[in-house]
């Protein structure tokens, strides 16, 4: 997995530095549901990591943001976000990332977290590494929503329902936590979490592709992750509640009061 690990993380270098060069040019910028789009890095982007990592592992299977699914889906995957935070990168604002998960026998076996803008690396290696720029993955050890500095993922892609449960969820968290804030890129927020820049992060819409690597990010460094009802969030639920675990049974409490 190290040496796997390796070569991943070249790819995805690649792919950050493509997203770089790009985002100073006018970039095609194109609809998708409600009022996301999708740009023409995410495409490069999305190719470079795409025919690297097939490169590397040419049986695994492709689970990527703008493609879909591709493979034997029965097998080990490449769980792929090239552009995680769009909307930022279209802006020219840097809270974007590449991040990618191999998954093989139902677990996340490694990942990669690459904001360049943002001058976030992360790498994890499930039972060896998990790391935050070369540095071991710590949550903070904030005690009390009062202490605590919170993300909360609100989007364009969110139905009329969504935008209200979220909405009230930022309200509420605004009147009892020290700060709430909106950066929606992710695979980078739950990389804050796991290094100690951020107290949790909340999405009651969370995509397979941009969480995959950051919520083995989160538990490695000692923090929790679950859904809004207390269990634990597997990849694939939707609902994404982590925390340095301190705070999480009253951050849960919180939320169950106006997510519902």
């Amino acid at each position: 997995m190290l040496k796997l690990l390796q070569g991943a993380d070249a790819v995805v270098a690649q792919a950050a530095a493509k997203l770089v060069e790009m985002q100073t040019a006018s970039l095609r910028t194109e609809r998708k549901e409600h009022l996301d789009v999708v740009t023409e890095a995410d495409l490069a982007a999305e190719e470079i990591v795409v025919q690297g990592l097939m490169q590397l592992t040419p049986d695994a299977s492709i689970l990527a943001e703008e493609r879909g699914a591709v493979g034997d889906a029965g097998g080990a995957r490449w769980i792929i976000d090239p552009l995680d935070g769009t909307v930022n990168y279209a802006t020219g604002l840097p809270w974007f990332s590449v991040t990618v998960a191999y998954e093989a026998q139902g677990e996340v076996q490694l990942g990669l977290v690459n904001a360049p803008r943002a001058g976030v690396q992360a790498r994890y290696v499930r039972g060896v590494l998990a790391t935050i720029n070369d540095v071991p993955a710590k949550v903070t050890q904030t005690r009390s929503l009062s202490d605590a500095v919170i993300s909360v993922c609100l989007t364009s892609h969110f139905s009329d329902d969504e935008i209200r449960r979220t909405v009230a969820i930022i309200d509420r968290l605004g009147r009892v936590a020290r700060g709430v804030r909106v950066v929606v890129s992710g695979g980078l927020e739950l990389s804050l979490v796991a290094s100690g820049r951020l107290d949790a992060f909340v999405s009651i819409k969370a995509d397979v592709v941009s969480h995959a690597t950051g919520i083995q990010l989160v538990r490695a460094g000692g923090g929790r992750v679950s859904t809004l009802d207390g269990r634990d969030s597997s990849v694939e639920d939707l609902e994404k509640l982590a925390t340095n675990g301190l705070i999480h049974d009253e951050l849960l409490a919180q939320l169950r009061e106006v997510a519902r």
